[in-house]
């Protein structure tokens, strides 16, 4: 049998591409003997034909180069391409965002400030948890503009 096609059955029945099915140059003569396809499969047993290992790309430089990123290299401004928001978890803002807002509220009521108890603490902080104000700076403005 002609080496190609013994390489086209090999490869049919090891089920992977031509270029990965490997023919023992030493051993030609046998290819060549080969009939059929239970001929090919004992060429196999033989270790006569051979399937080679898949290569694939090695992740040697990725690991290395994501140990370093750990570290914090690679990190700077000029390697990022999203927003702040983006790069910083919804829910971790959103904590730090509302706990910075009680936290100045329950200043405020241990100052004893006019403002709040005019409002109402449990208005304020209730507005507080439903992200009624942007930033500690807004709950502020809307505690002193209560009494303008």
């Amino acid at each position: 049998m002609n080496a190609l096609k013994a390489k086209e059955l090999a490869a049919k029945i090891l089920k992977v591409g031509l270029g990965r099915i490997y023919l023992d140059p030493t051993q030609a003569s046998k290819v060549s003997e080969a009939m059929t396809k239970d001929d090919v499969r004992t060429l196999i047993a033989e270790r006569v034909i051979k399937k080679r290992p898949q290569v694939s790309q090695s992740r040697g430089r990725t690991r290395a180069g994501k140990e370093a990123r750990a570290k914090g290299r690679g990190r700077g401004k000029g390697k990022r391409s999203a927003t702040r928001k983006v790069r910083s978890e919804q829910k971790s803002r959103w904590m730090n965002r509302v706990r910075s807002q009680r936290r100045t509220l329950k200043e405020l009521k241990i100052k004893n400030s006019q403002e709040v108890k005019e409002i109402g603490y449990s208005k304020i902080y209730n507005r507080i948890k439903g992200g009624y104000f942007r930033g500690k700076r807004h709950l502020v403005e809307f505690i002193e503009g209560a009494k303008k």
